[in-house]
């Protein structure tokens, strides 16, 4: 699936309801053998910035989706694990050129873990004006960088 079409899917699962992560997480997970079902649940913690305002979810979203492509399997997994963090870092850099910032409370210039930052969100809109934004990004680079990687054994 081209790029545009997964970030237009995110963007879809997102206005269904799905938080950040979910939405990410969700657009890659089938083909990775990870079923819907499991990814929504996985993913439901990391949303509003893990719920504090902190990691953006759809950067959180889009590292997840960055071990299923290529991260290591256990103790063994040395080499994955360290061309996983490599991978991760490149995401960070090129989400960070884009929007200036990893954390939900600064790409939202409000702190969403309060009950009036949450209440100031929703009400200005922010969650839908911003963050499907974040998460069209997040797909979209994130897919931009799996397709090198080799198959899945």
């Amino acid at each position: 699936m081209a790029d545009q079409d997964l970030a237009g899917k995110a963007g879809e699962h997102f206005a269904a309801g799905c938080n950040c992560a979910q939405a990410v997480l969700r657009c890659f997970a089938e083909p990775y053998g990870l079923d819907a079902g499991t990814a929504l649940r996985l993913a439901t913690g990391f949303g509003v910035g893990m719920g504090r305002g902190g990691a953006c979810g759809a950067v959180s979203g889009a590292v997840m989706v960055l071990g299923l492509a290529g991260g290591g399997g256990g103790p063994g997994g040395a080499a994955a694990k360290a061309a996983t963090y490599a991978r991760a870092r490149e995401f960070y850099d090129r989400f960070l050129e884009r929007h200036g910032s990893l954390v939900c409370r600064d790409l939202m210039e409000l702190d969403p873990s309060t009950p009036d930052g949450l209440e100031q969100a929703r009400r200005e809109g922010r969650f839908t004006a911003r963050c499907g934004r974040f998460v069209d990004d997040a797909v979209a680079i994130v897919a931009s960088m799996i397709e090198s990687l080799p198959p899945r054994a």
